[in-house]
């Protein structure tokens, strides 16, 4: 069996859920945490971090102790976190700045506010961590952020509403889901241009490359009136869609296990998340969770088993509203 911890936050439930991967069963709920519209896992395991939306901050959390390392401010409607593959920094986006914040881990310290597109939504580092590419889910570009200058360096044209990115393993290419056109864009990344783009589900938000690089996954949300239930399976070698596979009402998050065997989808007007299994491409299980699942990651390290944990975050943002989408 797969090893590790999915983690899923739960925006409108307050609280990241944390489910053994070995048993798809919860082994326990973070609570206290504002309007979590996303979670992402360091590369080691450690720890994770989570962006509360009324509260404008980043938390990070060890991952098996369940105690709160710190938190930072951020910009107005922070909507997604990432760590650098070398765990020293992280970039969050800020949607209703227009902008990015970089944050040294060790000094829990804003080192840059980085201007880039209209909404910036999703965004991924490249694996060799020199590059961070931001999906403008207002606009029609992908921001691509220099590392070393904390600066952005690029603003690639891809089509109507990007709401998140992905890269390939070896990072020649990098996806774009196009929520405005229910399509995905390909970039190569030497070139920084748009090189194809194919039709998916209705409204795609997050984007996810198995490890092996055999698969791109696809969660297609729609929209809460007329939720979509699907996610899309592409074949990255000829970017063509081999499967497409019903999940949940309002399929969002998407990560991928380590070994490429397992997907996890979150399903955010179900408030559960299905397993796919990446070889029969098949759903196995639905594991419900808290209220409004959207980000979703893995981590290698087992989570603490525990009741309902409390967190202390002892915060003090603006109050601001959440990514409501």
């Amino acid at each position: 069996m797969v090893a590790g911890t999915i983690w899923v936050a739960n925006e409108d439930g307050a609280s990241l859920t944390a489910i053994d991967a070995a048993t798809n069963t919860v082994a326990t709920t973070l609570t206290g945490i504002d309007s979590p519209h996303n979670v992402q896992a360091t590369q080691g395991g450690s720890s994770i971090w989570a962006v509360s939306g009324t509260t404008a901050m980043a938390v990070e959390i060890d991952s098996e102790t369940n105690e709160v390392h710190g938190a930072v401010s951020t910009g107005a409607m922070p909507a997604h976190v990432i760590v650098t593959p070398d765990e020293t920094r992280t970039y969050t986006t800020n949607n209703a700045d227009n902008t990015v914040s970089a944050v040294d881990i060790a000094t829990m310290t804003t080192i840059a506010t980085i201007p880039v597109g209209a909404g910036p939504h999703g965004l991924r580092p490249s694996p060799d961590g020199a590059t961070i590419y931001v999906a403008n889910i207002k606009g029609t570009t992908v921001s691509v952020i220099d590392t070393a200058t904390n600066t952005q360096v690029d603003e690639i044209e891809v089509g109507k509403s990007p709401a998140q990115v992905a890269f390939s393993p070896d990072g020649e290419f990098a996806y774009a889901s196009l929520n405005g056109e229910n399509a995905v864009a390909k970039i190569d990344t030497t070139t920084r241009q748009l090189v194809a783009t194919i039709p998916v589900g209705d409204g795609p938000i997050q984007t996810f490359v198995s490890p092996d690089n055999k698969y791109l996954l696809v969660a297609n949300q729609g929209t809460e009136d007329q939720p979509s239930r699907t996610v899309s399976i592409i074949d990255t070698t000829t970017f063509s869609v081999v499967r497409t596979v019903e999940t949940g009402a309002g399929a969002h998050g998407v990560t991928i296990d380590p070994t490429s065997r397992h997907a996890y989808i979150t399903n955010t007007f179900d408030d559960t998340v299905s397993v796919l299994d990446l070889k029969t491409l098949k759903v196995v299980a639905s594991i419900p969770v808290g209220s409004m699942p959207n980000g979703i990651t893995f981590s290698t390290q087992a989570a603490g088993i525990a009741p309902t944990v409390e967190l202390d975050l002892n915060m003090d943002g603006a109050d601001g509203a959440g990514m409501g989408h």
